[in-house]
C-alpha cells in the first residue's frame, strides 16, 4: 500500500473514532491532531490510538498495554493476535470507564 493511501484509510479510521465517541454516551474527552487521536476517560489513564506510517500501522496504547494492528482484507487485525482492533478499542474502553461501550457495525 502507498503512503498516501496508508494515511488516508487510518485516517478514516481515527475520524471512525471519533465519531462514535461524540454519539456515545461515553464520559469523555478527545482530542484528534496529526493522526494522534488522544481519548481522556474520567479517573483513568488516557487511550491513545496513533498511526504509524514507517510500519503501515495503527497502534493502541491503553491501562492494558500496547497493541499493533496492521491492515488485512477483513480489517485491522493485531500484528501478534489477530484480533480485530475494534473489539479490542470498544473492551478497552469498558474496562477503563466502567460503562459499557460498542462500535455498531
Amino acid at each position: 500500500m502507498t503512503e498516501s493511501a496508508f494515511i488516508s484509510l487510518s485516517e478514516g479510521v481515527l475520524q471512525a473514532i471519533q465519531k462514535a465517541l461524540d454519539d456515545s454516551d461515553l464520559e469523555q474527552d478527545n482530542l484528534l491532531q496529526d493522526g494522534v487521536l488522544t481519548i481522556e476517560l474520567d479517573h483513568s489513564s488516557p487511550i491513545i490510538v496513533t498511526r504509524h506510517v514507517a510500519n503501515q500501522e495503527i497502534w493502541l496504547a491503553a491501562r492494558s498495554g500496547g497493541y499493533h494492528y496492521a491492515y488485512q482484507p477483513d480489517g485491522w487485525r493485531n500484528t501478534r493476535s489477530g484480533e480485530e482492533f475494534f473489539a479490542n478499542l470498544a473492551a478497552c474502553l469498558s474496562t477503563q470507564s466502567g460503562v459499557p461501550f460498542s462500535f455498531s457495525a
